[in-house]
């Protein structure tokens, strides 16, 4: 039986799925899990990739026990954060893209190049954790010096897999640097901004194999999760999707990108897909709910939460996209910042999250309709949000779409498709 794995990894948790297709369907089953998340270092937000690779492996490790006939394997993570390399010397400290080392740069960046000129070339919003500001923080601080490749996190884990510095076409589209008319990074913004150059080389489409490790074949995926994920929904026609996790990602596939006055008002952006853009906009998503839960509840089940979200009747809303949910010190104090009436229960924080989320959904799709001039019926949702059956209601009361739930392993799904088409 030939068998594949994808290696799926978001900001709180990663996972080794072995996939392989029997009576024309994809089947599935999960072999490792492990945690991930931020560690503070020097007062910056950081990731440990030593950890990473360590479990990376060890997950390919039990892969091969329990499917000796595994063909290939692929990693996708989240968008925008990169490893710099000195030949094959990390430059560390890694940073996370919630560590605030960007705030001081992203006015120089847009005294050189306005943001709405970015938006022009690029189509991609503004966050100020882009791959763009952060790479312009590494250049004043001095780390791009002497620098020979920067890899996003997918692509620094396989090459460590297979030796292959590879650089995959949908994750690079997030970080705000690659032309959103030639698919390619845009020479014009790399000089702009005074980025070495050859840190910018061609990029590869999904589906390109680059090297083996242990005798498996490494292959890119759509690297970016969510590009991913949104390969493997099982969607009729092109209605809209929410790829819902740390962040929600609500968006819609569309021949070319929409770069148009009214979407950079409203922020979104124009992402790589498999053959199409992914017009879409950041969420704030589970994020919130999750921090809740470590500080206010951190060993009481899920069900539990929503039930008691479910009862309790506080009626108040925050804006889930604001900047005070980013990264603050306590998910609770900026919550309660937010608010004119204090929550006086665990339940009521959780139902203003989770009614708050809902809103959001609803005012990101009737802005979808009127920026691409498209009435949808549908909503999908994937990922671990599918599986909150009080969200889903919430979302479909706002949005008056109807919900298709879908709680699969959508982007691993992606990450499988992909490898099995190769």
């Amino acid at each position: 039986m030939r068998c594949y794995l994808a290696i799926d990894i978001g900001a709180s948790s990663g996972r080794h799925i072995v996939g392989w297709k029997e009576d024309g369907e994809i089947r599935t089953t999960e072999v490792y899990r492990f945690p991930n998340g931020v560690t503070e270092r020097d007062g910056h937000l950081t990731w440990d990739i030593e950890s990473l690779l360590s479990h990376v492996k060890a997950g390919i490790a039990r892969a091969k026990e329990a499917f000796p006939g595994i063909v290939s394997l692929s990693i996708d993570t989240w968008a925008v954060d990169y490893v710099l390399l000195r030949g094959d010397e990390e430059v560390l400290p890694c940073y996370a893209y919630r560590d605030s080392r960007t705030e001081a740069v992203i006015s120089q960046v847009h005294e050189r190049l306005p943001f709405s000129e970015l938006y022009r070339r690029t189509g991609i919003q503004f966050q100020p954790f882009n791959t763009i500001y952060q790479l312009y923080a590494d250049k004043l601080a001095g780390r791009l010096d002497g620098v020979t490749d920067f890899l996003l996190m997918p692509e620094y884990l396989l090459y460590k897999l297979c030796g292959a510095k590879a650089h995959e076409y949908t994750n690079a589209t997030t970080g705000g640097m690659v032309s959103a008319e030639t698919g390619a990074f845009d020479p014009e913004i790399v000089r702009a901004l005074g980025l070495p150059e050859h840190l910018f080389p061609t990029l590869l489409q999904p589906g390109t194999a680059i090297g083996d490790y242990q005798g498996i074949k490494c292959v890119l995926c759509a690297t970016h999760d969510t590009a991913s994920a949104v390969e493997g929904i099982p969607m009729e026609g092109s209605q809209p999707y929410i790829s819902s996790g740390t962040w929600s990602l609500l968006g819609v596939k569309t021949p070319k990108p929409i770069t148009n006055a009214g979407s950079e008002l409203a922020n979104w952006s124009n992402e790589g897909g498999v053959g199409y853009n992914r017009y879409q906009k950041n969420i704030m998503g589970m994020w919130l709910i999750n921090r809740l839960k470590e500080e206010l509840c951190p060993d009481k089940p899920f069900p539990e939460i929503v039930c008691e979200a479910e009862e309790s009747t506080f009626d108040e809303t925050v804006e889930a996209n604001a900047a005070a949910f980013l990264a603050p010190e306590r998910m609770k104090d900026a919550f309660d910042a937010s608010l004119r009436m204090r929550p006086k229960s665990e339940g009521d924080y959780f139902r203003c999250a989770y009614r708050s989320l809902a809103l959001s959904y609803m005012n990101a799709i009737q802005e979808l309709q009127h920026n691409t001039g498209t009435h949808y019926d549908s909503l999908y949702i994937v990922g671990g949000g599918a599986k909150n059956a009080f969200l889903n209601r919430l979302t479909e009361e706002a949005t008056g779409k109807k919900v298709i739930a879908l709680p699969i392993e959508a982007t691993a799904l992606g990450n499988l498709k992909i490898q099995m088409e190769v």
